[in-house]
């Protein structure tokens, strides 16, 4: 963050709670105002109030100004790995990325003193931290940002659409550029034979490199869905054996329900005949 006064005033602001902002707006404004920093005043008076979501991000930036860094730094090697179409790489940074949003965001909520956000603030969170990996520009706003962002690029950092509109690019100059005159040698046909097979190889090329972009982009799907699969066996691995520790204590309590039962049942018993033996000796006293 920048040193300036006013960059301190509106770090500040924007670490505050949402419902906090506008009037800490104001009285930051005006102490800028009255100090002589007219721009300054401006520049905090045109601060926009944060969404819930984008505070919560703000505070995780604020609490710890290094994971701008990881963010960065993480991201750039994505996009580097989807430039040379590295599959294995693209799965492994792809992994790291998604273990690194469920910490921050984990984190982001506890810096927040949200104990039990909902799912759809959950996922505007998530959202922003995901487009704060793939976009620079979003990285660089954290920290004073207004709403949630979301990635809005097609595919994986926009390289299957890169490379697209390339290979169209390519075809419509191959379309526009005219027919050279024949030679009347017949090196005209040559020369024509010798672009068309270039056309065809270029086009070729162009092909492969489209079919190994949707490669990597299935193979970055199948890692996702690969993880999710293990993540659920887990889930489903501990709900069972919650579900038999259930299932046990309940029938302990019900073998435990049983034996009290039978207990009460006999202590009643006795009760009755322990009365029995009362009246009988009372009678007896009465008849001596």
């Amino acid at each position: 963050m920048a040193d300036s006064a006013t960059d301190q005033a509106i770090d500040e602001l924007y670490r505050a709670a949402p419902e906090e902002f506008t009037a800490l707006r104001t009285e930051l404004a005006k102490k800028a105002k009255q100090g002589g920093d007219a721009e300054g005043a401006k520049a905090i008076s045109a601060s926009r109030k944060p969404t819930t979501s984008a505070w919560v991000v703000n505070r995780l930036i604020h609490d710890d100004p290094e994971i701008r860094s990881r963010l960065t730094d993480l991201g750039e090697r994505l996009r580097s790995a989807h430039s040379t179409m590295d599959g294995e790489r693209i799965r492994q940074f792809s992994g790291e990325q998604r273990r690194l949003v469920v910490e921050l965001t984990r984190t982001a909520f506890r810096v927040a003193g949200i104990a039990d956000p909902s799912a759809a603030l959950r996922d505007d969170v998530t959202d922003t931290l995901q487009a704060a990996v793939a976009d620079p520009d979003v990285t660089a706003r954290l920290g004073r940002l207004a709403k949630a962002e979301q990635w809005s690029g097609f595919g994986e950092f926009g390289e299957i659409s890169q490379l697209s509109t390339t290979a169209r690019g390519s075809r419509a100059t191959s379309k526009a550029t005219p027919a050279p005159a024949p030679a009347p040698d017949g090196s005209a046909d040559r020369d024509g034979a010798d672009r068309d097979k270039e056309d065809r190889d270029k086009a070729e090329r162009e092909r492969r490199e489209r079919a190994r972009a949707v490669l990597a982009a299935a193979e970055r799907a199948k890692a996702e869905a690969d993880e999710a699969i293990a993540e659920r066996q887990s889930d489903l691995a501990t709900a069972r054996l919650k579900r038999d520790d259930a299932r046990n204590r309940l029938a302990r309590a019900e073998e435990a329900l049983e034996e009290a039962e039978q207990a009460y049942a006999a202590a009643k018993q006795a009760g009755r005949d322990a009365g029995a033996v009362v009246k009988e000796a009372k009678r007896g006293l009465t008849r001596g």
